[in-house]
């Protein structure tokens, strides 16, 4: 992790300049967004990644990438091999909608929905100081410039809360030169209104690296009514009686009645009786409506793409409760508008890359259309959500290839891999993060501080955002919110003792932060600075998973599954459960093992109100048994099991 990698800062490319060599100084005529905390994002360390799983085979070369990691770290991976090779990038970072987001668990199987086999379960919160947001998006936004290619192009995705200040912090870091369009996405029909307009849009900035960009046109389908106004033809019940003779100089013309008409430029001097009586019959000359003025050429309906797609889209529905592509995770984006981002702005073979990836749209998309992708998140949901709805992708493909590829795309790119990036498992769902901590470090909660999560040891504790790495910024409600005439008469009374001892809980962070934190207060502290993925890897957050595996003959048996947390929440005890599956969204099974590499021969992915099997044939081949069992919180239980 000692690698430094050197960051180019994206103004146009004639003013570009190296990171850690710019300035924050206003250039007249280039307005610029502060924050307090603002910093340059000068450097960053290469963070190794540990692959996981594998799904599939490569093809051409390529296998599809899944990183589950703070995005910062993973892209920060990304740039030794992918620098300037990714084409589009699609973005749907938080909103700072200051809400938590919730996903409903269900059991498998069950019709009825109680208190003891359905509960809501937070996916994520988004909610943030506003110099927290600002930096951490800012610093997330270089790097995604960094990975783009020359020719590539960027779509972040966003809505009122903040779409002002992305605005401006796209035209610093890649160039207002470089703005394209500005999307206004419909997505719904919010009827609700208090004392101001319903929102019913979200707003979705595309930016490229040069202006050589790739942009393919979208085109929408004519209506009805505009090709019965537009394309009239014999069938409409008027015939008129063309007449072709040969002139003099450039060959046909055609007459109405004994009213010359002026042949179509360029295509005049191939028009014979023959071709103008086809294209009468196909409705390429058209008629005026009443019979009234002259009959003019038209190209046929088949011949047409369309009405461009311009700005305002409000033919994209979002993902209601009722819709068949819903996965359940929240803030889900429809397949319709990743088809047409993708479209847009990328040709099969291209590399796609989305570090906010939710539930895998972007890379269900991908796949299908035959592009390359690369997807990151730090929710362990939003892999496990991804990792299924990918494997599912991959069995359309593989059965109904060409129904659903372009005429023109063989090529698809079905086979992914899944990384991990710094040991986020401790932390399954961010959310929960806080209470989780509490509890294993042994903290004492403060129930009145609004600064403070605690107090342990004399000191008062901060826990700092779990679900990435704590930077600078992250220290700025710290900063703003100590009691400064506290500290003021504590120095008074002992002048030469901290006026405050305080631990710092973070899960990886920046080297300097402490430092930083005594820079900027003017008085003693006693800081102390826990990392989690440093000083405390063996806490134990989480009650383990059980189950009972068996090996009966040929068979593999999975007799039982206890997934504790679940049990837990679903106030069920183990002998209340009817059946074990109705916990369990997947099984897979490596029938060899190699201790490191999950590449299961067994993937059993049942349908929404499906169960899985429980019971596999073991084939003769089989050596290291590993099973790996998912339960409706997406934690998973991997056992090893040995084989003759």
């Amino acid at each position: 992790m000692s690698k430094q990698t050197k960051l180019k800062f994206g103004v146009p490319e004639s003013e570009t300049t190296e990171v850690d060599k710019y300035e924050f100084e206003p250039i007249q005529g280039y307005p610029m967004l502060n924050w307090r905390g603002k910093r340059p994002f000068t450097s960053t360390q290469f963070y190794p990644a540990q692959l996981k799983e594998s799904f599939g085979e490569a093809v051409d070369g390529w296998i599809n990438k899944i990183y589950w990691g703070d995005n910062l770290q993973v892209m920060s991976h990304l740039l030794k091999e992918f620098r300037g090779k990714v084409d589009l990038v699609y973005i749907d970072p938080p909103f700072d909608s200051k809400a938590d987001y919730k996903k409903q668990i269900k059991q498998k199987g069950k019709t009825l929905n109680n208190d003891y086999n359905t509960f809501e379960e937070k996916q994520y919160g988004d909610i943030w100081t506003n110099d927290e947001y600002l930096q951490f998006l800012f610093e997330r936004l270089v790097l995604t410039r960094e990975l783009l290619a020359e020719n590539g192009t960027i779509y972040i995705h966003c809505d009122w809360h903040k779409s002002h200040l992305i605005r401006c912090l796209m035209d610093e870091v890649y160039g207002y030169n470089n703005f394209i369009n500005e999307i206004i996405w419909r997505r719904g029909n919010n009827k609700k209104t208090t004392n101001k307009f319903s929102v019913s849009h979200d707003n979705i900035f595309i930016y490229s690296k040069s202006s050589a960009y790739l942009f393919n046109p979208q085109y929408l389908p004519y209506s009805d009514e505009y090709i019965n106004e537009k394309y009239p033809n014999k069938e409409n019940g008027r015939r008129y009686q063309l007449q072709a003779m040969y002139g003099k100089g450039d060959g046909p013309a055609l007459y109405f009645g004994d009213k010359l008409i002026a042949p179509p430029p360029g295509l005049h001097w191939r028009w014979n009786q023959d071709r103008i009586t086809k294209a009468m019959e196909e409705g390429i000359i058209v008629f005026p409506k009443g019979g009234q003025g002259m009959p003019r050429f038209k190209d046929f309906l088949d011949t047409k793409k369309g009405n461009p797609v311009r700005t305002i889209w409000d033919d994209l529905p979002e993902v209601n409760s009722q819709a068949e592509e819903r996965e359940g995770y929240p803030t889900q984006k429809p397949i319709s508008l990743l088809e047409r981002i993708i479209r847009t702005s990328s040709k099969p073979g291209d590399i796609v890359f989305d570090c906010f990836m939710g539930s895998g749209t972007a890379q269900a998309v991908a796949m299908k259309l035959g592009r390359r992708f690369i997807g990151a998140d730090i929710n362990l949901g939003a892999i496990q959500i991804s990792t299924k709805r990918l494997l599912q992708v991959a069995k359309e493909l593989q059965q109904k290839q060409q129904s659903l590829l372009d005429d023109k795309q063989k090529t698809f790119y079905s086979g992914f891999e899944v990384y991990n990036v710094n040991r986020y498992d401790v932390f399954r769902n961010p959310i929960e993060a806080k209470e989780l901590l509490i509890e294993a470090l042994e903290i004492q909660p403060l129930e009145k501080s609004s600064l403070y999560d605690g107090e342990k040891d004399g000191r008062m504790v901060k826990i700092m955002p779990v679900n990435r790495i704590a930077t600078r910024a992250d220290l700025n409600e710290l900063i703003s919110g100590f009691d400064y005439k506290t500290f003021e008469r504590r120095q008074d009374e002992r002048p030469n003792q901290p006026v405050e001892k305080l631990l710092l809980v973070c899960m990886g962070h920046e080297a300097d932060l402490k430092a930083t934190l005594e820079k900027e207060v003017p008085f003693k502290l006693d800081i102390e600075v826990v990392d989690i993925l440093r000083d405390k890897a063996n806490l134990e957050f989480k009650r383990d998973s059980e189950a009972r595996i068996v090996i009966e003959g040929d068979k593999l048996t999975i007799k039982q599954f206890y997934p504790m947390n679940l049990l837990q929440k679903l106030s069920l005890q183990k002998e209340k459960v009817d059946d074990w599956r109705e916990l369990v969204e997947s099984v897979m099974v490596d029938w060899n093992y190699d201790g490191a590499v999950l590449e299961p021969a067994v993937v059993d992915l049942p349908g929404k109100n499906e169960l899985v099997k429980g019971e596999y044939t073991i084939p003769e081949d089989a050596g290291t048994i590993m099973v790996k069992i998912t339960d409706l919180l997406s934690e998973s239980l991997e056992q090893e099991i040995s084989h003759g």
